[in-house]
């Protein structure tokens, strides 16, 4: 049970209780790490932003414009119809006087 001494089974050796494993340093164990200074946080930023806003537009685009479209057209229409009737030949049509 995680003796002293070599594994009679393996012939290796476990090492005591909290201290497993061999007298001998550990091999291929590689570790990679990358200094703060040296990382790019924006790297491909720009190109992520112009597709993926592209993207969305095209994905939103048919639940936004058609609404706004026929916004356009009622106000259009609206603006030209009191422009007629604020006009002299709108008052004479609708009977009101000056």
């Amino acid at each position: 049970m995680g003796g002293h001494g070599p594994d009679p089974k393996h012939g290796i050796y476990l090492g005591g209780w909290g201290n497993l494993g061999c007298t001998t340093p550990q091999k291929g164990i590689v570790t990679y790490s990358l200094s703060a200074n040296r990382q790019r946080p924006l790297a491909g930023a720009a190109h992520a932003a112009i597709f993926n806003t592209w993207r969305r537009f095209r994905h939103q685009v048919l639940y936004v414009v058609p609404p706004f479209v026929a916004a356009y057209a009622a106000m259009n229409w609206a603006v030209e119809r009191n422009e007629y009737l604020n006009s002299k030949p709108g008052r004479l049509a609708e009977g009101t006087e000056e």
